[in-house]
């Protein structure tokens, strides 16, 4: 049990927010600009690589003086040094919270339940590098004999979002011989075109499961285990060559058939959704190498070391998650865009959804006290430019405030022409457009119709942050990761609730363990569902009669 604490409603520093929200919600971008022609230089923070250009959000100094005031006023601080000592903040599951260990130098002390954790996350990490330098080099052969050329990675959740945004994000830097997929979904289709042109006895299979027992990684497991024997004519002894886990549970591991000398740890101080720099992170190694591994590793550091010591005032991830608090608290914005200007990124979007989501999706606070307030806010977004040929129209246009953030990159990784300078103008025009709009008067003086001008109208006063860095490095992607773990859990430290807790995805887990028994059932089962539940089970039952 934790402490009871103020009402986060019934704090002063709210109720200032609350009072000096009903004069800010007046003021327009147009006049804040006018006002203070340096803004756009001030209002700026820099840190571990990465530029944010906050300027471009419906704020003033005393906006920002009451934010900062708030996050005193809760604990921030106290929360931050709490994370970074190993405290068990995660209070629902009894555990610490570090990630942050996974990122952390040679030498440093981490220490849980009187140990320094770091040496174990080496050890962890040199295994890695060693057996991807093996299947890197082709020293590692399948059971045939043959190099390994294709990798697979089973998983799901913080198991497959992380190793596949990552992949993608940094697919340039990976061994393009080498050929990567991955399977999360239970639906067998995500499985069937995943291997459908691979060679089994080129293909290594990766198993990211904790306990070795999550539902569809174990049954995605199972399905390449019979894929890979068919190819291997029913040789088990092939399995400890094309499989490799990434899990706590050797028992598990070994009935399996893995070899647990091939078995990569990780700890329950480790989320999933925070995992991709663990383990869980093998096959991004296996794409990108240990020593750019490690580059990603280190700008996850210099982000969490700024995080843990930089003031307030200057703190990119606190700066962040308290304009989130702004529009999602007092403006009543329900949803947050991520606009990567940068291909690579395209699944950056919904690698935050987990993130963000799963972290502050949560309806009572940390002693499990209802809030009165809103929570978590939806992530969401696609890669710019494409977005502007799709959903702009209603950021710019629409009824709803969806503050945006852009994600782009100085300088291109793939020169082709004119493309980037394009590219750029679009960041920096789409943020202009949405502060500052086209009022009646210039729609008017371009000589449109009066019937015409209401729909050419731009209100402008859409909020935005600019987030630029140099270009995408596997450091800058670590730095960008963490800028966006820590404004989460800022974020969820004003609201006061559990950040690092999931209990929302059990039930339904639990519901369908009940409902697979009574769908694949040869005699007609007892249904004691509602009556839309018993009814879908007996449609489905009646669809499969024929092949019965």
């Amino acid at each position: 049990m934790t402490a009871m604490v103020k009402p986060l409603t019934k704090r002063p520093a709210w109720k200032a927010m609350a009072i000096h929200y009903k004069k800010a919600r007046e003021l327009h971008l147009r006049e804040l600009f006018a006002d203070d022609p340096n803004r756009g230089e001030r209002l700026t923070a820099e840190a571990a690589g990465v530029f944010l250009d906050y300027s471009k959000n419906r704020i003033t100094d005393e906006t920002l003086k009451l934010l900062l005031k708030l996050a005193e006023e809760c604990g921030l601080r106290q929360r931050i040094d709490a994370m970074f000592r190993g405290d068990k903040i995660n209070i629902t599951e009894n555990r610490a919270v570090l990630h942050v260990a996974l990122r952390a130098p040679r030498g440093a002390s981490i220490v849980v339940d009187g140990e320094n954790v770091v040496p174990q996350v080496h050890a962890v990490l040199d295994k890695m590098a060693d057996f991807s330098d093996r299947v890197r080099s082709g020293s590692w052969k399948g059971h045939s004999g043959k190099r390994i050329r294709n990798v697979v990675n089973i998983g799901i959740g913080g198991s497959d979002l992380g190793p596949v945004m990552a992949y993608e994000a940094l697919k340039h830097y990976s061994d393009r011989s080498m050929r990567f997929r991955f399977v999360s979904n239970i639906d067998g289709t995500d499985f069937a075109e995943a291997v459908r042109d691979l060679d089994a006895a080129e293909t290594l299979f990766i198993v990211s499961s904790k306990t070795f027992t999550t539902l569809e990684t174990m049954t995605n497991a199972s399905t390449a285990r019979a894929w890979l024997l068919q190819g291997a004519q029913g040789e088990e002894k092939a399995v400890a060559k094309h499989f490799v886990a990434v899990s706590t549970n050797a028992a598990k591991v070994s009935e399996f058939g893995i070899d647990t000398a091939n078995m990569f740890g990780f700890w329950d101080w480790v989320g999933g959704r925070y995992s991709m720099d663990s383990a869980i992170g093998l096959s991004t190694m296996l794409a990108i190498g240990p020593d750019h591994f490690r580059g990603m590793l280190n700008g996850f550091h210099l982000m969490d070391e700024h995080f843990r010591t930089a003031p307030f005032e200057r703190n990119l991830p606190v700066l962040m998650g308290l304009l989130a608090i702004w529009y999602n608290n007092f403006f009543g914005a329900q949803t947050i865009a991520v606009l990567p200007y940068e291909q690579y990124l395209k699944r950056f979007p919904a690698y935050l959804q987990q993130l963000t989501m799963e972290s502050n999706g949560k309806h009572v606070t940390l002693d499990g006290t209802e809030v009165d307030y809103q929570t978590g806010p939806i992530y969401w977004g696609e890669p710019g430019t494409n977005g502007q040929h799709s959903f702009y129209q209603l950021i710019h246009q629409g009824t709803r405030l969806i503050p945006c953030d852009f994600i782009a990159f100085f300088e291109t990784l793939n020169p082709l022409g004119r493309h980037h300078d394009i590219l750029l103008a679009n960041v920096f025009a789409q943020s202009e457009a949405l502060a500052f709009g086209k009022t009646p008067e210039q729609v008017k003086a371009e000589g449109i119709p009066e019937w015409l001008a209401p729909h050419r109208v731009f209100e402008g006063n859409r909020p935005s942050n600019t987030i630029l860095a140099q270009r995408l490095t596997p450091e800058t992607l670590g730095s960008l990761v963490a800028l966006y773990e820590h404004s989460v859990f800022a974020q969820g430290a004003i609201w006061n609730i559990g950040s690092f807790d999931q209990w929302g995805v059990e039930l339904g887990k639990v519901l369908a363990q009940r409902i697979i028994p009574e769908l694949e059932s040869t005699t007609e089962p007892e249904l004691g569902h509602d009556s839309s539940t018993n009814h879908l089970i007996r449609c489905y039952r009646k669809s499969r009669e024929p092949s019965r």
